[in-house]
């Protein structure tokens, strides 16, 4: 009778011999194998997480791929299962090597990824890869009022390319905020559409690479033919060619084209065009041409969907308590958020630890500063009225008295920057309309800008909310 227990032991050792002790220990001692179906040559793997099969897959894929093929034959197909909540077994989900995710891998040529070339003859073209990553993708991406605007415009050149409204796109924001999971997941759509479009991913740090090789092999025709064949360019990071004179020279040519064309361009960077230091100023208008997007830092809504989606992701069961003080703690980016659910996955899968609000905040506290008090809309009402001498209960009201307008303005401005609420959130707590929230904050700003005194009473109000 066959074993699959003993045969994937056998595996097991084949991998163990190719890796360090360490690494083993914590990737594939867990693993274990509960079915073979022998008709299909299928081995069925039950492991933690669905993190496990993201490091597995991505990691180590051949050193998997060779122990399989070497004890069950080069036919070999493989099935993951594990825990989606908990770890009750009826819970569980199976994630398989022929489902939508792995056919979008195999059309997309993830597995063994080729660097698209600009120095290729025209007739292999048809075949580069796009260099996207399957993850991204809109269906993982959290989406609030911080980034509803840049999502909803990314689906709609997905779902229609031949549509050149939003040409170019230009997204900016912090580090951490989405932005290249916002074009890749652009990208993957069009190719999930679009299969024989031409999309073609790359950071400004490759393309001046190529650029620069380009130059130094006498081949920047050939550069330039690849770059004017793509359908869809997908720049990320592209303040990193600021005072690259040369480079952005040919970008300029290269866009015009491509624009010319009908071509769909969309680029990221920190920071907004006009903000662009080194950045030749006929480039810049030209990235004004379309659309400017703003990612803004994530509100406590995207905070707590994002937090939501990566534990049912992982398999953990934490707390609508513990998943709020994350939330609220960790601000500045999605990154950040990230990079605490995989410390506390370590804790619970590693060490047996229960995710409690104390080990969230041991967690928290090597990473990013817990603030001593929370920052709320009522915490920023009672603050500015304490200010300046006004009741509480004013702030809510309908005065139009000017101080009292002033305040509410400044309590709408504080909300949106210090609580990162969205605009309606800010409205439906004073009764007011989405309109009169924005026109707050610009107000809020100007005088800020050149009215001093204000500018210091608002640095001290700032100052005083998390004392």
């Amino acid at each position: 009778m066959f074993n699959v227990a003993q045969q994937w032991n056998r595996c097991l050792d084949v991998i163990k011999a190719n890796l360090p002790a360490e690494q083993f220990d914590v990737w594939f001692a867990p693993i274990v194998a509960v079915d073979y179906d022998l008709e299909n040559n299928r081995v069925t793997l039950k492991v933690p997480s669905q993190f496990f099969v993201e490091q597995i897959e991505g990691r180590y894929f051949n050193i998997l791929s060779a122990a399989m093929k070497k004890v069950f034959g080069d036919d070999v197909k493989l099935t993951y299962k594990y825990n989606v909540v908990g770890n009750d077994d009826a819970s569980s989900v199976e994630q398989q090597e022929d489902n939508s995710s792995a056919r979008l891998k195999q059309d997309l040529k993830m597995r063994r990824p080729r660097m698209a070339n600009p120095f290729e003859h025209e007739d292999a073209l048809d075949e580069i890869d796009p260099q996207l990553n399957p993850r991204y993708t809109f269906e993982n991406y959290c989406s609030s009022m911080s980034n509803k605007l840049a999502v909803s415009i990314g689906q709609a050149i997905a779902e229609h390319p031949e549509v050149k409204t939003y040409n170019p796109l230009f997204v900016f924001g912090s580090t951490g905020v989405g932005k290249t999971h916002l074009l890749q997941a652009i990208g993957v759509k069009l190719k999930e559409n679009y299969p024989r479009m031409r999309v073609l991913y790359v950071s400004s740090r490759v393309f001046e690479s190529q650029y620069t090789t380009a130059v130094l092999q006498k081949k920047v025709n050939d550069f330039i033919n690849f770059y004017q064949s793509i359908d869809v360019l997908l720049l990320d990071d592209i303040q990193f060619l600021a005072g690259k004179t040369s480079t952005q020279n040919t970008f300029f040519h290269l866009f015009n084209h491509l624009h010319q064309h009908q071509r769909q361009l969309i680029m990221s960077s920190d920071c907004r065009p006009s903000d662009l230091d080194g950045m030749e100023p006929r480039l810049i208008s030209r990235f004004k041409w379309g659309m400017t997007v703003e990612l803004e830092k994530p509100d406590y809504d995207l905070r707590l969907k994002f937090l939501t989606m990566k534990a049912a992701q992982d398999g953990l069961q934490i707390s609508d308590d513990v998943l709020d003080f994350i939330a609220t703690n960790v601000t500045e980016s999605v990154r950040e958020l990230e990079g605490i659910m995989v410390a506390l996955l370590a804790h619970a899968t590693m060490l047996g630890q229960d995710i409690t609000i104390d080990l969230a905040r041991s967690v928290i506290g090597n990473t990013v500063k817990v603030s001593q008090r929370q920052v709320t809309f009522e915490s920023i009402a009672e603050t500015v009225a304490d200010f300046y001498n006004l009741p509480t209960e004013l702030i809510y009201g309908k005065s139009r008295k000017r101080e009292i307008s002033d305040a509410r303005q400044l309590v709408m401005y504080l909300a949106k920057k210090e609580a990162q609420m969205s605009s309606p959130s800010i409205g439906a707590k004073l009764d007011r309309t989405h309109a009169t929230v924005l026109h707050a904050c610009t107000q809020i700003e100007q005088r800020m800008s050149i009215e001093k005194d204000f500018s210091r009473e608002v640095q001290a109000i700032t100052a005083s909310l998390t004392q």
